[in-house]
């Protein structure tokens, strides 16, 4: 079996599992993306040599809680703490800082705030206002498989000045602007057919997604070049490991959750 047929045969299936998840029912939903998000806590716990039961607990008792109470002041300063914790990786990566974590306490710090957070805003992405909207999860999976599609197509082919080689070399500077423009005219379809937003918020929502989705990116392979390993797993032959698929998502969802819930809201 060639490595393209099941890199493409394993991806149908995610993007099917992922999509079936959604529009099935609000519980099959939560409970895939909890499914996911161990998975990945498990992958990001063997890369920094974390081993503890005690962050999936969290994990599971922060998406009870924040379900449970959906106006809880808990879920404004989690919101807070992820933010401020993504925007300081950013600050690390770009300024080629080291990112510290060698006793016990500083892994479970990193795996809460990079990961059982920024996971527990992609559960919470498409509730508001009380209702689960499953076409806004829909649209933003779209925005992201258009950009990284676009961005990996338009730099095979044409990507001449590298991104951020250091971290990661197959990116470029002509791929990312690729799948940013096509992530806006992909935004401007889907406001045509999703009427939660209007096209502003959706060619917003699309540039977060292309620029911060990018950037989360970057800071897995950050992570993953720094344990010296090419995936953060291998349950997804021809992909990797879920963290991996979701490295984008996870970055993007707590700001598209604060763009949506505090900004249009």
């Amino acid at each position: 079996m060639s490595n393209l047929f099941k890199r493409s045969f394993s991806g149908l299936v995610y993007v099917a599992l992922f999509i079936f998840s959604i529009l099935y029912s609000r519980e099959s939903y939560i409970l895939f993306v909890a499914i996911l998000g161990l998975i990945c806590i498990w992958e990001f716990s063997r890369i920094i040599k974390f081993k503890s039961p005690i962050t999936y607990l969290f994990f599971i008792a922060i998406i009870y809680l924040f379900l449970k109470r959906p106006d809880t002041y808990a879920i404004v300063f989690v919101l807070g703490v992820t933010i401020y914790s993504s925007l300081l990786l950013i600050y690390q990566l770009f300024m080629k800082k080291e990112i510290l974590f060698n006793k016990q306490r500083e892994k479970f710090g990193l795996i809460i705030r990079y990961l059982v957070f920024s996971l527990s805003f992609i559960v919470l992405v498409p509730f508001f206002n009380g209702v689960y909207h499953k076409y806004l999860m829909v649209c933003i999976l779209i925005l992201i498989w258009v950009n990284d599609s676009f961005a990996f197509l338009i730099g095979k082919n044409f990507g001449k000045r590298k991104l951020f080689e250091s971290v990661s070399p197959k990116k470029t500077i002509e791929g990312f602007i690729g799948g940013l423009l096509f992530a806006v005219c992909t935004s401007y379809i889907i406001s045509i057919y999703n009427k939660n937003f209007i096209f502003l918020h959706w060619m917003i929502i699309a540039i977060i997604i292309s620029s911060i989705g990018t950037v989360g990116d970057l800071v897995e392979s950050k992570f993953k070049r720094f344990a010296n390993v090419k995936d953060s797993g291998n349950i997804m032959p021809g992909h990797g490991g879920i963290l991996d698929r979701l490295d984008s998502l996870l970055f993007v969802a707590p700001f598209v959750y604060l763009y949506v819930k505090f900004i249009i809201n």
